[in-house]
């Protein structure tokens, strides 16, 4: 009987299947690593904040003084500039959102639980599964602030209308303060305001006092939060019809510039070093500012920690389709829905702003 003979590998044989080892174990290990650095990768989670220049539906509502915004009134809004609008605002949201949706998304001059609905279920936004939380303003107008969030990003577990009751002036009425308290990916708790203070009617100066008053009622509940939780996580972002350096944010808000000495229980303005460079949301007599505003408490502003952001990632979103031209004052303007009593066709007279956070 015939016995086979063994097969005997050279040297150089040998090392090859050594070598095939080698790289398949490193490969391995390779691969290992890149998984644990990627699980270990700062995630995004982007907070906007949009006052959308009075998107109102185009139902009577007996309560409001809605008639301006009727197909009857004297703008003659109706259907069709309405799903117009609409659209826009969704246009506007993703284009931020990039790849990724923001989280969370503040509004300013809603004017009803209908218009959210409308927005998340028939805009471009249909398909990012968009919750929203509102309440319905004594304003008389009716408009309203809101606030969108992504469910997986952002789970509240507590939301309230702050009521602003002037002591001088008891039968004067403007837009609720939203607060609502969630939980976001690192198992934290966010706390965020959407603003919408009164506005500048009448003049600067005269109507002072009443932004002024809605200040210090959002100081009130920023202090009780940091009286639970000096390091609590606090975003208040909005319209607030004053600038940065004015006395409702700057003193009574008490939302300082950032600088090199930050407290985790301190607010912090992120726009105020743009607005002094002369950038902002609204342009008034060919001069940009920053009504609109996105404030954080000291800890936001803390890298080490694992929910943060920096000066850096803040954004006035001045995309070319949301300008146009400024024939008076050079340069380019918002490119408004309205234009006095016109229709422009455009987005708002306020541009956007956002800000990147990440975990």
């Amino acid at each position: 009987m015939v016995h086979p003979m063994p097969v005997l590998m050279n040297g150089n044989q040998q090392n090859n299947q050594s070598m095939k080892k080698v790289i398949v174990l490193l490969l391995t290990f390779f691969l290992f690593f890149l998984i644990v650095a990627q699980s270990h990768e700062n995630k995004n989670f982007k907070i906007m904040c949009y006052n959308v220049e009075n998107f109102f539906d185009c139902v009577d509502d007996s309560l409001t003084d809605d008639s301006e915004y009727l197909p009857t009134g004297m703008r003659g809004w109706n259907t069709t500039k309405y799903n117009k609008k609409q659209a826009n605002i969704g246009k506007v949201i993703t284009a931020i959102g990039g790849w990724e949706a923001p989280s969370l998304v503040g509004l300013c001059e809603i004017e009803s639980e209908k218009c959210l609905f409308d927005l998340t279920h028939y805009s471009g936004l249909k398909n990012l599964r968009y919750k929203y939380l509102h309440h319905e303003s004594p304003d008389v107008r009716g408009v309203d602030v809101a606030l969108l969030y992504q469910p997986k990003q952002f789970k509240p577990i507590h939301d309230e209308a702050i009521r602003i009751n002037f002591p001088q002036a008891p039968t004067s009425k403007t837009r609720d303060i939203l607060f609502a308290s969630g939980i976001i990916p690192t198992g934290d708790t966010l706390h965020v305001f959407i603003c919408h203070f009164p506005s500048r009617l009448g003049g600067e100066l005269e109507s002072e006092d009443r932004r002024i008053f809605v200040a210090s009622v959002v100081r009130i509940k920023v202090d009780s939060i940091f009286n639970s939780n000096p390091q609590a996580n606090i975003v208040i972002m909005g319209d607030f019809n004053d600038y940065p350096t004015n006395k409702s944010i700057l003193a009574v808000l008490n939302a300082k510039p950032i600088n090199d000495s930050i407290s985790v229980s301190g607010l912090y303005n992120l726009m105020h070093k743009m607005h002094t460079e002369g950038k902002g949301s609204n342009k008034h007599n060919g001069e940009w500012g920053a009504l609109d505003q996105m404030i954080v408490s000291g800890n936001l502003l803390n890298i080490s920690q694992s929910f943060f952001t920096m000066q850096s990632n803040v954004h006035f979103f001045d995309a070319d389709f949301l300008l146009e031209n400024d024939n008076a004052f050079l340069g380019k303007k918002p490119y408004r829905t309205y234009v006095g009593m016109k229709y422009h066709e455009g987005f708002s007279d306020h541009l956007p702003l956002y800000a990147d956070f990440w975990y």
